[in-house]
């Protein structure tokens, strides 16, 4: 069902588009990346140990998560589209601070994190096609949800002095009925607060929500809310101007994105929340360009 709606969206888009699609041809940098992977066999892919469940170190050590499986998507094209069937993956830890850096220098290709795609930063890397959209929401107990959408009376639980509880307080401004903001810590205690019914909903980045209830003991009995607050739309960083490996990689999120396949790896990795929200359903039409 899910697939279908994704390749209908597409379609849709499409139609109204006209099939077009400018494609910005970069500057400089040819095919350097592509070449650098030609002559080592080896694919230097970054990624972020604790950004679950987009980009983790799983129980045996190895990366695990949503942008990994992405990333390794890429690889395996590569391997054909280039066909070299012994292409192999370094995989190299990166952090917040030095992520943008490990692109630059070189001494990653790829970045499989959870980074949002910003102009600021476009300044200094290249991004691939929208790969998640998250932002400020809601979290709360599954029984719960039927009050998220007009925010009718709830209390939710924030924390003091965040960009969340800033855009929140717009957001409930308009809200019907008396809307509570519970100031907690941090986002433990923001869980806390909804597992002892202190709180109807927490408010933070969305996929900071998904990490809290996939950690939970049982992930099963919470659920997000489809509104969003801020938008955050991720990427996957590369090398400024390398336009031909800017294509392969955004080759590869294309394809998927068009059959519907990348569905399966988004349930991998947030299935057990529930269904796929419509905005990403709508990213992922928008971003399924034709070949």
């Amino acid at each position: 069902m899910l697939r279908s709606q994704v390749v209908a969206a597409a379609v849709a888009v499409l139609l109204v588009s006209g099939g077009c699609a400018s494609m910005d041809s970069g500057a400089g940098g040819g095919k350097m990346t592509l070449d650098r992977i030609k002559a080592t066999k080896t694919i230097a892919l970054g990624y972020r140990q604790s950004s679950v469940p987009f980009s983790s170190a799983g129980p045996d050590g190895k990366p695990i998560g949503y942008s990994i499986d992405l990333c390794t998507k890429v690889a395996e094209d590569l391997r054909k589209d280039l066909a070299m069937p012994d292409l192999q993956i370094k995989w190299v830890p990166v952090s917040v601070e030095n992520r943008i850096n490990a692109v630059r220098s070189g001494t990653i290709d790829l970045e499989c994190g959870s980074t949002t795609n910003t102009i600021s930063r476009q300044k200094e890397v290249d991004f691939s096609l929208t790969t998640f959209v998250t932002g400020g929401s809601l979290l709360a107990l599954r029984e719960a949800t039927q009050t998220l959408t007009d925010l009718k009376g709830l209390r939710i639980a924030v924390i003091p002095g965040t960009t969340t509880e800033r855009t929140l307080q717009e957001a409930v401004k308009g809200a019907p009925g008396q809307v509570q903001l519970i100031p907690v810590k941090d986002h433990a205690e923001g869980r806390a607060a909804l597992e002892n019914k202190t709180a109807d909903a927490y408010a933070s980045d969305r996929d900071i929500l998904i990490g809290l209830a996939l950690s939970a003991p049982n992930p099963g009995r919470f659920a997000l809310g489809d509104r969003y607050f801020s938008y955050e739309p991720y990427g996957l960083m590369m090398r400024r101007g390398d336009v031909d490996f800017r294509l392969a990689v955004n080759r590869t999120l294309a394809r998927l994105y068009r059959s519907g396949d990348v569905l399966d790896i988004y349930q991998r990795w947030f299935g057990s929340l529930g269904g796929t929200p419509a905005l990403l359903i709508a990213t992922y039409a928008i971003e399924g360009l034709p070949e």
